[in-house]
C-alpha cells in the first residue's frame, strides 16, 4: 500500500521524501516530522508536548519511535522522539503499532509520568477529555510499580493563580512546555516560563510581573493535564455532561471559530473552534470567557410598555407591538438607530424596516464617531468588495496599520501577523502616536502621528521608499481613521497608486454585515446606492413594495441633531450605548426630546429606562444568524440554545411592521437569509467616493489620542469579574517631559470633563495625551471630548 499526500499540483511543486512507516509507502513534503508523517497513514502516535501550530520542543518524549533504518542504512541505536526528527529518504519508522520496542519505550515514558501524578482524576477539571488519561489506557501498563513500593507522590500547595483567571495545579504538570511556548511564540507574552531544573522543574511566572496576556485562556486548552484551569468554569462542569455546539465569536470582527459547551440551557464554557482559515486554533481571553453578560440579572425577558403613570409595565407580544406601531405612527418622521452586536440578518431587517415600515433612508449602525467621509468610504471602497485576507497578511511583504491597534481591537488579525513577523515574511508599518505594546510583540516600525495628521502619513508612504508599499503590501484602517480628515481618502489614494489591498477593520462582529445589509443612509441592501433610480426599483421590486424613499437619509449624527430640533419624532433603537456615540448628552437628550422612542435590548440600558415600548432581544446564543468578518467572509452560526422568551430583533421587527401595515416578508432567520440571497448584491454602479483632500487639522496645544482596550468596562464582559481583573489599568501614555513636570498621576481636562488617572511615560509627542476610551468612569466619549480634540494637563496635586 502506498500513500501520497497533498494534491497533484502540490506533489508536482514539492519536494517530497519517500520512506516507510509500519510497513506502509508514504511520500511526504520535504522536512516534514515523523509524527505528521505517520498520521497520514492512520497511525496516532501519542504525545503531549507536540502541537501542529508550535515549533517541536521534544520535551515529554512520550511519541518515541523505533527507526531500523534511518534512510542511510543504519538504525537509530535507540528509541527517538518522532515529533522533532524530520523524515529522509528510504527512512524505516516502526510505531507502538508494530514495534515492541516503540510500546515498550513508551509505556515507560507514561509510566515515569505517571510517578508524581496525583490520581485525582474525578475531581480534576480535565477528566473526561484528557489525553494522560486516554494514553495512560492506550499506551501505558496496567500497573505501576511506584504504588507497588508503597512511595509517596510529591505535592505542591495549590492552586497557584497565575492571573486572576489561570489558576496553576503544579503537581499535575507533565512540563511538556505547551503554555510557555504558547505564550512566547504565538501571544509574544513570555510572562510565564519554566523554574528550576530537574524534579524540582515547574511552570511559574517572573516575581513582580503576573501572566498578563490577551489569549492566556488558549494554554489552558491546549494544556495535555489538568495543570492549567480556569477560574470561572473550575469545578463547575464534567465534560460528558456538557452538550457541545459551534458557533462563532460576537466580541470583533475577526469571525473567530468557538465551542460552546453547555449543559440545562445554560452556557457553561467557551473553546476555541479549529478554522485554519481564520482563528486557527486561538481565541481572545474576551471570546473565551465574556459570555455570562447573557445571564445579568438585568436580562430582559418580557415585553414593556410605558404606562399613563410614565412607568414601565409588562406587555404581551401582540399588545407590545402593537402600541409600538402606534406610537411610531403619530410621532411622523421617525429613525433607526443600531449598534454592532446585530447579525447580518437583524441589520438586513432594520434596513428593510426603516425603508418599508418607516419609509425613511434615516438609518445609521455606527454607535460611534463617524464621518461623511467615512460614509462615502464605506459605499464606495467597502462594500461587497474582500479587500484582503488573513491569508494576506501572511503572505504580505509590508503591512500597514492606520487608525488600528490589532492587539486591542481584533486579536485573530494580531496573532496572525505575530506569526508571519516570527517567520520574517512581513513587516509591519504603525500609524499611531506611539509605540504600543502590540506593535513591539510584531517587531514593527512606527510612524509617530499626531492624532489629525494621518491623512498627511498616509501620503508620506508613497514618497518614502524606504517604506516599500507595493502590490505585495496591505494597508489594514480602522474605524478610528472616521475621525482623521481625509485620513481614509489618503488610504483609497496610496492603495490605488502602489497597488496594495486595502481593508477596513471596524471593532464590533456586526458592522461589517450592517454595511452590506444597507444599515446607511445612502446605501441600500447589497450594496444598492440610494441614489441610484436604478438600484431603488431592483430593491423595491425585490421586496414587493410600489417605491422606496429617493433621498439619502441622515447619518447617526445627523438623526440625533434632528431629534433635537423637533424635525425627527420617533426612534427605533436597538444596541446603542449611548456613551460610545459621538456626543452621549447630545445623544441622551434625543432619547427625552423623543415623542416616541422603541428599544430593542438584551438588558436594561440607559435606553430602555426612557422608551416607550421595550422589547427583549435574543443573545447570540440563543439564535442564528451570521457575521461578516473585516474580510467580508460570511460567518453563518446556529442557536446554541432555545429560550422563547426572546426574539432575534428581525422577528420583533416584523412584528412591528405588520401593525404598520405592511410586511417584512419573514418572520425567521432562515426566511431572511432566503430573501437576503434573493436580493442578491447590486451589479450596478458602484457609489462614487467623495474624496476629501488631506490637511493638517491638528491645533495648538495637547492634543487627545485614544482607542478602547480589549478589555474594558464593555457591558458584553460583565459577570466574569475575573476577567475582567486581567485588564490593563487605565492609565495616561505621556512623555517623559510631561511625566516629569506634572507627576506620577495627571488631570485630563477637555471641553465635557476631566478625568484623573495615572501616567505612564511613553515614546509620545510631548503635545499628545493618550487615554484608553473606555476603561475608567463612563468612558472618554463622555467625560472628556472626541479623539484628535485638544485637552488641558495638569498634575493630580495641582
Amino acid at each position: 500500500m502506498t500513500v501520497s499526500t497533498g494534491s497533484t499540483t502540490e506533489a508536482a511543486t514539492t519536494d517530497l521524501v519517500n520512506l516507510t512507516i509500519d510497513g506502509i509507502a508514504v511520500s511526504v513534503p520535504k522536512d516534514t516530522l515523523l509524527i505528521r508523517a505517520a498520521e497520514q497513514v492512520g497511525v496516532q502516535i501519542p504525545r503531549f508536548c507536540d502541537h501542529p501550530l508550535l515549533a517541536p520542543v521534544g520535551a515529554c518524549r512520550q511519541c518515541l519511535v523505533d527507526i531500523p533504518d534511518a534512510g542511510n542504512g543504519r538504525p537509530f541505536p535507540k528509541p527517538q522522539a518522532s515529533c522533532t526528527l524530520p523524515v529522509a529518504e528510504g527512512m524505516v519508522v516502526n510505531t507502538q503499532a508494530t514495534s515492541p520496542v516503540a510500546d515498550k519505550a513508551q509505556q515507560g515514558i507514561m509510566e515515569f509520568l505517571l510517578i508524581n501524578h496525583p490520581l485525582d482524576c474525578p475531581v480534576c477539571d480535565k477528566g473526561g477529555e484528557c489525553p494522560l488519561q486516554n494514553q495512560a489506557m492506550s499506551n501505558g501498563r496496567g500497573e505501576s510499580r511506584f504504588s507497588a513500593t508503597g512511595g509517596v507522590k510529591r505535592t505542591f500547595p495549590k492552586p497557584i493563580s497565575i492571573s486572576a483567571q489561570v489558576l496553576l495545579d503544579r503537581e499535575r504538570c507533565v512540563l511538556c512546555a505547551r503554555c510557555t511556548r504558547f505564550s512566547e511564540e504565538i501571544a509574544g507574552d513570555p510572562f510565564i516560563a519554566l523554574l528550576e531544573r530537574g524534579a524540582l522543574q515547574q511552570v511559574g511566572i517572573y516575581e513582580k510581573e503576573p501572566f498578563e496576556s490577551y489569549f492566556s485562556g488558549n494554554t489552558i486548552q491546549i494544556c495535555p493535564v489538568g495543570a492549567l484551569t480556569s477560574a470561572e468554569y473550575r469545578f463547575r462542569s464534567r465534560p460528558f455532561d456538557l452538550v457541545s455546539s459551534p458557533s462563532v465569536a460576537e466580541h470583533d470582527a475577526c469571525g473567530s471559530a468557538i465551542r460552546v459547551d453547555h449543559r440545562r440551557g445554560k452556557v457553561m464554557r467557551r473553546l476555541s473552534g479549529n478554522d485554519p482559515e481564520v482563528n486557527e486554533e486561538w481565541i481572545t481571553d474576551k471570546d473565551r470567557f465574556a459570555f455570562h453578560y447573557a445571564d445579568a440579572a438585568d436580562r430582559l425577558t418580557y415585553p414593556q410598555v410605558r404606562d399613563d403613570d410614565g412607568s414601565l409595565r409588562p406587555a404581551s407580544w401582540p399588545e407590545a407591538f402593537a402600541v409600538a406601531a402606534r406610537g411610531l405612527a403619530e410621532a411622523g418622521a421617525s429613525a433607526v438607530l443600531t449598534g454592532g452586536r446585530v447579525t447580518a440578518e437583524d441589520a438586513f431587517a432594520y434596513s428593510k424596516f426603516a425603508r418599508v415600515a418607516l419609509g425613511t433612508n434615516d438609518i445609521d449602525f455606527r454607535a460611534r464617531p463617524l464621518s461623511a467621509e467615512e460614509t462615502s468610504f464605506l459605499a464606495s471602497e467597502v462594500v461587497l468588495r474582500q479587500g484582503a485576507t488573513y491569508s494576506d497578511l501572511e503572505s504580505a511583504a509590508t503591512v500597514v496599520l492606520a487608525g488600528l491597534e490589532p492587539e486591542d481591537e481584533a486579536g485573530a488579525i494580531f496573532l496572525r501577523l505575530r506569526k508571519a513577523t516570527r517567520a520574517s515574511r512581513t513587516r509591519v508599518i504603525s500609524i499611531a502616536p506611539f509605540e504600543s505594546r502590540g506593535l513591539q510583540k510584531l517587531g514593527g516600525q512606527l510612524i509617530a502621528t499626531k492624532p489629525g495628521r494621518e491623512a498627511l502619513a498616509l501620503q508620506d508612504l508613497l514618497g518614502h521608499g524606504d517604506y516599500g508599499i507595493d502590490s505585495s503590501s496591505v494597508i489594514l484602517v480602522g474605524e478610528r481613521l472616521a475621525t482623521a480628515p481625509g485620513a481614509l481618502s489618503a488610504a483609497v489614494e496610496v492603495a490605488r497608486k502602489s497597488g496594495a489591498k486595502l481593508a477596513w477593520v471596524p471593532r464590533r462582529a456586526g458592522d461589517r454585515g450592517a454595511v452590506e445589509a444597507g444599515c446607511l443612509p445612502n446605501l441600500l441592501p447589497g450594496g444598492r446606492p440610494v441614489a441610484d433610480a436604478a438600484a431603488r426599483v431592483d430593491a423595491a421590486t425585490t421586496w414587493g413594495v410600489s417605491g422606496l424613499p429617493e433621498t439619502a437619509g441622515r447619518d447617526a449624527d445627523q438623526i440625533v441633531a434632528a431629534v433635537n430640533a423637533g424635525q425627527v419624532g420617533g426612534l427605533v433603537v436597538g444596541g446603542v450605548d449611548p456613551d460610545d456615540t459621538a456626543d452621549p448628552a447630545a445623544f441622551r437628550a434625543a432619547l427625552d426630546r423623543a415623542s416616541f422612542v422603541v428599544a430593542l435590548e438584551l438588558r436594561e440600558s440607559d435606553v430602555t429606562r426612557v422608551a416607550d415600548v421595550v422589547f427583549p432581544v435574543a443573545p447570540v446564543s440563543d439564535k442564528a444568524g451570521t457575521f461578516v468578518t473585516w474580510e467580508g467572509r460570511p460567518r453563518p452560526f446556529e442557536a446554541v440554545l432555545s429560550v422563547p422568551s426572546s426574539l432575534p430583533d428581525l422577528r420583533i421587527l416584523a412584528g412591528i411592521a405588520e401593525e404598520l401595515g405592511t410586511s417584512l416578508g419573514f418572520r425567521t432567520v432562515a426566511e431572511a437569509r432566503a430573501q437576503m440571497e434573493e436580493m442578491g448584491p447590486w451589479d450596478g454602479e458602484r457609489a462614487a467616493p467623495e474624496p476629501v483632500q488631506a490637511h493638517d487639522v491638528s491645533d495648538p496645544g495637547v492634543t487627545l489620542a485614544t482607542w478602547k482596550q480589549m478589555l474594558d468596562n464593555g457591558r458584553m464582559q460583565d459577570g466574569d469579574d475575573n476577567l475582567r481583573a486581567t485588564a490593563r489599568v487605565a492609565v495616561a501614555r505621556v512623555s517623559a517631559n510631561v511625566y516629569d513636570a506634572l507627576g506620577p498621576s495627571i488631570t485630563v481636562t477637555g471641553e465635557r470633563g476631566s478625568v484623573t488617572v495615572p501616567a505612564a511615560i511613553a515614546e509620545i509627542a510631548d503635545d499628545v495625551v493618550w487615554l484608553p476610551a473606555n476603561s475608567s468612569g463612563r468612558g472618554l466619549l463622555a467625560e472628556v471630548g472626541l479623539p484628535g480634540s485638544t485637552v488641558t494637563l495638569k498634575g493630580a496635586d495641582e
